[in-house]
């Protein structure tokens, strides 16, 4: 295989060129070079290690976290004619026989191992036998006990410098703060080698924030206005049991929708992924076990129905939208529940002081992001220390700007009222006193003769709840209980508050009850402003899709790594007359040439 990196990237992946600071990686890991690269989900990683890896004398090592992560990639390079195959504890006996016997004979160019196998013995002595191309570690936060997926077996990876300390190394990451970044480079010896660092903005993802009401309806009213029919989308859930219950409920409201957890058979499992990559327009609830294996480009939306486990862990998630470039939507529904459990959890967890401090700092990050009245991605792109220059204009902070009141007189009687009742009861009971519901359970407690009771008549029950989770989030309340039923307690935070040094500042959206827009029927799609447009010919655009999907079928691939839409809408829109036509579509490699070409000029015939 040809040496040049830019003729390995047209002829191979079909590509005209390299974007960002992929031909500078490029360069210099072609060269001999290891070092350190921070690009966001979707940004081309994979590219900065596969090109020279094809460009290098050599097997080319990828150490890859999870299964389906490294079936996806190896069944990308096997259908551009690349020579690949992944060895993992998924593999029955004779795979990894063949697997085996391929490496010993020197039949792979690419090899994607876990990084337990990687850290038997054996593999490390059958790797020292081949020439190596060199090592490429997929997730390197993962290596990191400051990562937010810190996984133990990724710290055998230290190994790499001391046994093959000829051999370059490059680590790849999508999510790393600048702890992680230095926990990384010492823990793979890249102190002494560059860091790579693109820009981490995804600019084609819009980011929307919403607290958490009736979150079906509004899931459902998000897809109506995010989807096309064409593209997927990813809810993430905050249990197992919730997926079930989120993929029931959208069914029922006619959607195509599937559930995924680590607690299902594997069987079922394998069936829901194979149905998202199988190119249908279906929904996926999950838990967060899904989707870092799956490097479909057509996912329109993601959305979650808690808070994330951070700034680093959201991104990641998001980022599984759009990655074909078209634009593509993120959303976040949380309540106050959810910080009060985040901190219960750290507060509970055996962990070291160290790390629960960390994780408290993080959460505090996500809450500022997520209670911001203030362009919300360029607080998230500061995690990862990427300042835009100004805000976005693609969240719902930008393109909604809300307008903040002074809500000091509402939150103080909030507070007395928790003060006041004890701080031994639910918000419910709390809001019932404020406005003076004179409800059994109130005059029960007697809490109808209070000097708080009725106060806060003027104030709707949304905008209590509103009013109670923006002083969780600052800290100035606090959840205690059981968590089923969790009572409300005043912190040393809520003084200043009572005594009117700090003013609290909300949206004035949060302190009236929020008119809700009238559901679109299915089919009713806003898809003009989610999407850049279907092609020329829509027609013969589904005429291919259709013959992709048949053949993604019959060799039991996932439908993406035959040819993504973007590929497919060119075809349709240009309609090639030829193979050297056909040959200029983005996408478009010598083997897939080879493979498909005949095919879709086929296709474009009958199509008319």
């Amino acid at each position: 295989m040809s040496g040049d990196p830019r003729t390995v990237l047209h002829d191979v992946f079909g590509f005209p060129d390299f974007r960002g600071r992929q031909a500078e990686i490029v360069e210099h890991v072609t060269g001999g070079g290891s070092g350190l690269v921070l690009m966001p989900t979707g940004g081309g990683k994979s590219l900065c290690y596969q090109v020279p890896a094809l460009c290098r004398p050599g097997l080319g090592v990828v150490v890859s976290p999870l299964i389906a992560l490294m079936e996806d990639q190896v069944a990308a390079l096997r259908q551009q004619g690349v020579a690949a195959a992944a060895l993992h504890s998924g593999l029955d006996e004779e795979e990894r026989g063949r697997v085996s016997r391929d490496l010993a004979n020197g039949r792979l160019k690419l090899l994607y191992v876990s990084p337990e196998r990687l850290a038997l013995e054996g593999t490390a002595e059958r790797l020292a036998r081949r020439d190596l191309a060199l090592f490429a570690v997929d997730e390197a936060h993962c290596i990191s006990a400051w990562g937010h997926n810190f996984r133990p077996e990724y710290r055998a990876l230290t190994m790499l410098a001391e046994r093959f300390p000829e051999v370059p190394r490059v680590a790849l990451t999508a999510t790393a703060d600048a702890r992680t970044v230095d926990d990384i480079r010492e823990r793979l010896s890249l102190t002494d080698a560059p860091v790579f660092r693109g820009s981490f903005d995804r600019p084609n993802i819009r980011i929307e924030v919403a607290a958490r009401d009736n979150a079906t309806a509004q899931i459902a009213a998000f897809m109506d206005e995010a989807d096309d029919g064409r593209g997927a989308g990813i809810i993430y859930c905050p249990s197992r049991a919730e997926t079930e219950r989120t993929a029931a409920r959208l069914k029922k409201e006619g959607f195509d929708a599937l559930h995924y957890h680590a607690g299902m058979e594997a069987s079922d499992r394998r069936a829901a992924e194979r149905r998202f990559s199988s190119g249908d327009p279906v929904v996926m609830a999950a838990t967060i076990a899904f989707g870092m294996g799956i490097d479909r480009p057509d996912v329109r939306w993601v959305a979650h129905l808690s808070l994330p486990g951070g700034p680093e862990a959201w991104y990641q998630e998001i980022g599984r939208a759009g990655r074909d470039g078209a634009p593509a939507r993120a959303m976040l529904l949380y309540g106050a529940e959810d910080i009060a459990v985040a901190r219960r959890r750290i507060a509970e967890s055996p962990a070291a002081d160290t790390q629960k401090r960390l994780d408290h700092e993080r959460l505090d990050r996500l809450v500022a992001i997520v209670e911001s009245a203030t362009c919300r991605r360029r607080l998230l792109l500061r995690c990862f220390g990427d300042d835009l220059e100004k805000d976005c204009g693609n969240c719902d902070a930008c393109l909604r700007p809300p307008r903040l009141v002074d809500a000091t007189e509402a939150a103080r009687k909030l507070l007395s009222a928790v003060h006041r009742t004890g701080g031994r009861f639910g918000l419910g009971h709390v809001v019932d006193v404020l406005r003076g519901n004179r409800t059994e359970k109130v005059g029960s407690f007697g809490h109808d003769g209070l000097s708080v009771f009725g106060i806060g008549r003027d104030v709707a029950d949304g905008a209590w709840k509103n009013i109670a989770r923006h002083l969780l989030a600052r800290g100035a309340l606090e959840m205690a209980g059981d968590g089923k039923f969790p009572i409300y307690q005043a912190t040393e935070a809520a003084r200043p508050i009572l005594k009117g040094a700090q003013p609290v500042l909300l949206q004035e959206a949060a302190l009236r009850d929020a008119a809700r827009a009238p559901r679109r029927q299915r089919g009713e799609r806003r898809a003009a402003t989610a999407f850049s447009g279907p092609p020329a010919d829509g027609g013969t655009f589904e005429a291919l899709r259709a013959w992709r999907k048949e053949e993604a079928t019959r060799q039991a691939v996932p439908a993406y790594v035959i040819f993504p839409d973007r590929t497919l809408e060119e075809i349709a829109a240009r309609r090639p007359g030829n193979i050297d036509a056909l040959a200029s579509v983005h996408g478009v490699g010598a083997s897939k040439l080879e493979r498909y070409g005949q095919d879709v000029l086929r296709v474009l015939r009958e199509a008319g």
